[in-house]
C-alpha cells in the first residue's frame, strides 16, 4: 500500500475515496465433524468491496476529524471481507444440509422395504450389540458396524440373519451412494421400532465404519443383577432411567412381553406383575435375568412405573436414549 493511500484511510481527506478493495483470498479451518479426524481446510474468496466516502470523511464544526466515524468505517473495511466468505460458508453448508437429508431419505425408504414386523427384533438387537460394547474410559467400541466381524462370539448368535437383511438395502443404497454399516445398522434399529408401532426416530448420519473388531466381553451380561447393570450401563455413559427405558426394547421379540411385532409399553406391565414367580405353563420362562432384576431394585422400579402407566412418556425417553445409544462412539465424516 503506498503512503498516499495509507493516508486516505487512516487521516482526513475530502477526496471521494472509491477504489475497490482487491479480492483477497482467505484460508480458514473448521474442526471436522470428527472425534479423531483432522482439521479440514475450507477455502473462500471475497467479493470487491467498494468503501463510501461517508464511512471515511467526515469533519466536525471546527474542521476537525470525527474520529468515531472514522474508527467505524476502518472496523467494517476491515470486518467486511471475513463476513462475506462466511455468507459462503453457510450457503455451502445449507446445500450440503440439503444433500445429507435426501441421502437420509433414499436409506430409509430402502431399510423399510427390508424390515418388516417379523424381522423387527433381531434388527433392533443387531443395532444394540454393535452400539452396546462402548465404554467411556478409554474410548473403546460403540457404533462403528465392527459388529460384522463379531458374529462368530456366542452372545452374538443368529445376528448374522438380520445383517443379511440390511445387506440388500445397504447393496441397493451404495449403488447411488457409499454408506457405512454404521449408518445402516443404526437406521435399521430405528426403522424397526417405527414399523412395529413405536416412536418415529430421527437418526443422524456420517458414521464411519471400524476395520477390525471391538474388544470381547464388553456387553452387558443377561445374568447381571440390577446393581451391576447400573454400574455397566453407568460405564458406557448412561443413567439408571436410561437404562430402564432402553431395556424396553425387549418388548419386542419372543420374551414373552406382549405381542411379539408391538412395540409398547408391555414390557414394564408384564414386570409389575412378576409372572416369573409362577409355576403355572410358561410364565416362569418369561423375561432374562438382567429383565426380572430390574423391578426388584427401587430406582429402576421408580421407573417401570412410569412408563407403565405412560406410554408415550416410555416412547420419548426410549428415542431419546436410542439415538444416544447409536451415537456412543461413531466416528463421524468431515464436512
Amino acid at each position: 500500500m503506498s503512503s498516499s493511500t495509507a493516508s486516505s484511510l487512516c487521516g482526513c481527506s475530502t477526496a471521494y475515496y472509491s477504489s475497490p478493495l482487491l479480492a483477497p483470498k482467505f484460508k480458514f479451518k473448521f474442526p471436522a465433524k470428527s472425534q479423531r479426524s483432522s482439521l479440514s481446510t475450507v477455502e473462500f474468496r471475497a467479493n470487491p468491496l467498494t468503501i463510501s466516502s461517508s464511512l471515511v470523511n467526515h469533519r466536525g464544526k471546527d474542521g476537525s476529524c470525527n474520529s468515531n466515524r472514522r474508527r467505524r468505517g476502518l472496523l467494517l473495511t476491515a470486518t467486511l471481507p471475513f463476513l462475506l466468505p462466511l455468507h459462503e460458508f453457510v450457503q455451502d453448508l445449507g446445500a450440503k444440509a440439503e444433500s445429507g437429508m435426501s441421502d437420509y431419505l433414499l436409506m430409509k425408504e430402502e431399510v423399510t422395504k427390508v424390515v418388516s414386523k417379523g424381522k423387527a427384533a433381531s434388527v433392533l438387537r443387531l443395532a444394540f450389540h454393535d452400539a452396546g460394547t462402548f465404554e467411556m474410559d478409554d474410548n473403546s467400541g460403540g457404533m462403528n458396524g465392527s459388529i460384522v466381524y463379531e458374529l462368530e462370539r456366542p452372545e452374538n448368535a443368529g445376528l448374522n440373519k438380520p445383517l443379511k437383511i440390511l445387506e440388500k438395502a445397504k447393496g441397493d443404497v451404495n449403488a447411488i451412494r457409499p454408506v457405512s454399516w454404521a449408518d445402516m445398522i443404526a437406521l435399521g434399529g430405528a426403522v424397526a421400532v417405527s414399523v412395529c408401532g413405536g416412536p418415529n426416530i430421527p437418526v443422524p448420519m456420517g458414521r464411519l465404519d471400524s476395520m477390525e473388531p471391538d474388544p470381547e466381553g464388553k456387553l452387558p451380561q443377561e445374568t447381571l443383577d440390577a446393581s451391576g447393570l447400573k454400574q455397566c450401563f453407568q460405564r458406557k455413559g448412561f443413567s439408571a432411567q436410561e437404562l430402564v427405558a432402553l431395556s424396553g426394547a425387549h418388548t419386542l421379540g419372543t420374551k414373552g412381553f406382549g405381542n411379539p411385532i408391538v412395540f409398547d409399553n408391555s414390557y414394564y406391565k408384564i414386570l409389575l406383575e412378576k409372572p416369573w414367580q409362577s409355576s403355572a405353563g410358561m410364565s416362569s420362562m418369561i423375561g432374562l435375568p438382567s429383565d426380572r432384576a430390574l423391578v426388584e431394585d427401587d430406582e429402576c422400579l421408580r421407573w417401570i412405573k412410569m412408563y407403565a402407566d405412560n406410554q408415550n412418556m416410555f416412547f420419548e425417553d426410549f428415542k431419546n436414549a436410542y439415538v444416544k445409544l447409536v451415537n456412543s462412539g461413531a466416528r463421524w465424516r468431515s464436512l
